[in-house]
């Protein structure tokens, strides 16, 4: 499986479009009955701007310039159905009143709505951000190894900040506008189908500019998250690693780095720019020669008797209010756009597949498993690349196996392999006796925990962070976990105990106090399976003691995979095995393999037993 593209493939076609937005509206759903009050919310509301020019007319031509025959009589009649006054000074105030009234109702139904939809955007963003986080926790570790960080972070965020606008207006403003439209052309011909074709002279060329604006708009926003991704993903790197950057002087090369993505994320925006800065300038002058076409066609028809000066008036604030949701269908368009190059990201997040799956009918695993075994395992991260060579080895109940071997000799892939993060191409992983792939996943690591040579320690609580929030695992047995592995000092020195609260990761802890708190955080759990990779190689003589110590506690009755560099680390397990090139060489113990003389002897020499300048020199002829 392939990494996740920066972007997304455009669509091809409409038929995509609507298949996006199927999936977008699908996430409003548990909401609809949210979303059916606001769009009748938005109905209510485009009535009451419609109303507005026809009660304006209807004022001009009823009581300050009457005119007998107006198409006003339909509002004189309205007014005498809801019993108010209709002659003279009283007619007028009434229906000033019905223009305030409309005015009024439309800006509370429009509170009404926004609240609403803003209630109902961020409710829709919580189940689509617990939604990701979930998938994510799905995925396999190979597809965390080949996507960037930042661009994962770009998703959770900016992506999913672009839909929370397409929730909070965007759909419901298209649905306004077009209402209105819809409404303001029915009008505008029940009071002279002439002057409305004349008003509407300017349409295709407004629809033509919109679909130009259309098509550049998605292109420079699918364009703009791909920027973003990169700028983020630029960002985790080099924070997270800054120290290295420090230490070899990388400071202008990192900054040269970052400038280049910013000024590309600057370039792509303003080439953004360029289309607003067309785009509603032309939208204005369609819109002002609508009005002129109204005033030349209106005026000669007015001086000819066949147009009231109400109707008039009418539809030069019509034509004012017809045109401009046209533009805002252009923007909220250009929100869908910004949406849709979002949207095509999440999908196809959402829709990856996990490499690792789980199995079709998991088998039910014995209450204790203490055995697990490599069965002639040949494994390759990439094509035919092999890292592990036919492996095959067994592991008692109880028993202590240590692996050794030189850098790339396919150690930690074991433990890869064990816990399923991959799957072998050839032979099979067994743990009591059933291939690994039967197994759920999540009874399946269970049973294992692994200490590792890098501690990942998470921001919260140093509760949090031995018991991981599994459940059954009280403060008693945090505390005997963290005795029993020499982590009792730490408790005594932390200010607030087990409520203190450690800064991401573990800073304010020491590494020797970090890799107990791993060690305390394996012990906890109480699991059949212990997998050590490197667990003692960033630490000092003196904490390695204390964690060897420790490490002779968590061990004991439980089943052992230990990988190390350090081979007096080694020197008291019942098996050790020696990797290299992804063959298992050697095993036996370590008596047996220095009395061997082979590889192992080789390493333990090289290691132990020659000072500094005949090791180098030894590993050079090596």
């Amino acid at each position: 499986m392939s990494a996740e593209p920066d972007a997304a493939p455009a669509p091809s076609d409409t038929g995509a479009d609507r298949a996006l937005l199927r999936w977008l509206i699908s996430w409003t759903r548990p909401y609809r009955g949210r979303i059916v009050g606001a769009i009748a919310l938005v109905l209510a509301g485009s009535a009451f701007q419609i109303a507005g020019p026809l009660l304006t007319a209807a004022a001009i031509d009823l009581y300050m310039k009457p005119q007998p025959g107006t198409s006003a009589q339909h509002v004189l009649h309205f007014m005498q159905a809801l019993h108010l006054p209709t002659v003279g000074p009283a007619g007028l105030a009434a229906l000033v009143a019905l223009y305030l009234a409309s005015v009024m109702g439309s800006a509370f139904l429009l509170i009404l709505q926004a609240r609403t939809m803003l209630m109902t955007g961020q409710l829709v963003m919580r189940d689509l951000r617990d939604a990701l986080f979930a998938h994510l926790q799905r995925l396999d570790v190979a597809w965390f190894n080949r996507t960037p960080a930042g661009r994962v972070i770009t998703r959770l965020t900016s992506d999913v900040e672009a839909l929370n606008e397409l929730f909070t207006s965007g759909l419901v403003e298209i649905l306004a506008d077009l209402s209105v439209l819809g409404g303001i052309a029915t009008i505008l011909f029940a009071l002279d189908w002439r002057l409305a074709f004349v008003a509407f002279a300017v349409l295709p060329f407004m629809i033509l500019l919109s679909g130009w604006f259309r098509r550049r708009a998605r292109s420079i926003y699918r364009e703009v998250r791909t920027r973003v991704a990169a700028i983020n993903t630029h960002l985790q790197e080099h924070l997270s690693g800054m120290s290295v950057v420090q230490l070899a002087r990388a400071e202008q090369r990192t900054s040269a780095a970052f400038r280049e993505l910013d000024a590309a994320h600057r370039d792509i925006n303003i080439r953004g720019v360029f289309y607003y800065a067309v785009f509603y300038p032309m939208v204005e002058i369609l819109i002002a020669s609508g009005m002129a076409l109204l005033l030349v066609f209106g005026g000669a028809w007015k001086y000819g008797g066949t147009l009231s000066i109400g109707v008039l008036f009418a539809f030069l604030q019509y034509v004012q209010r017809f045109f401009r949701p046209i533009a805002d269908l252009a923007e909220n368009y250009n929100i869908l756009q910004a949406s849709f190059a979002a949207a095509e990201r999440l999908k196809g997040l959402l829709s990856t597949v996990p490499g690792i799956a789980q199995p079709a009918l998991p088998f039910s695993p014995p209450e204790h498993a203490s055995t697990f075994a490599f069965d002639r395992v040949w494994f390759a991260y990439e094509g035919e690349n092999w890292v592990l060579r036919d492996v095959a080895f067994s592991a008692r109940g109880g028993e202590r196996l240590a692996v050794v071997g030189h850098t790339g000799a396919g150690k930690s892939t074991l433990v890869n392999l064990l816990l399923r993060f991959y799957d072998v191409q050839r032979g099979s992983v067994t743990v009591a006796g059933t291939d690994v792939r039967q197994w759920d996943l999540a009874h399946l690591r269970r049973r294992f925990a692994v200490v590792l040579q890098e501690i990942d320690c998470f921001a919260g609580s140093l509760r949090e962070n031995v018991s991981l929030g599994r459940r059954g695992v009280d403060d008693a047995r945090i505390r005997w976990a963290l005795e029993q592995v020499g982590a009792g000092p730490l408790l005594d020195r932390l200010p607030q105990a087990l409520d203190t609260v450690l800064a991401e990761r573990g800073t304010g802890l020491s590494v020797g106090e970090r890799q107990l708190v791993s060690f305390a955080r394996a012990l906890v759990g109480d699991p059949e399976f212990l997998l050590l990779d490197e667990a003692t190689a960033s630490v000092d003589p003196l904490t390695e003691a204390v964690i060897q110590h420790a490490l002779e506690r968590v061990l004991a009755g439980r089943t052992a995979l230990i990988i190390a560099h350090r081979l007096a680390t080694v020197v008291g397990c019942d098996r050790v095995m020696v990797m290299h090139s992804g063959q298992l060489v050697e095993q036996g113990t370590h008596v047996e393999l220095l009395a061997r003389g082979g590889l192992y002897r080789a390493l333990y020499e090289l290691q132990l037993l020659r000072p500094p300048e005949e090791r180098d020199s030894a590993a050079g002829q090596r």
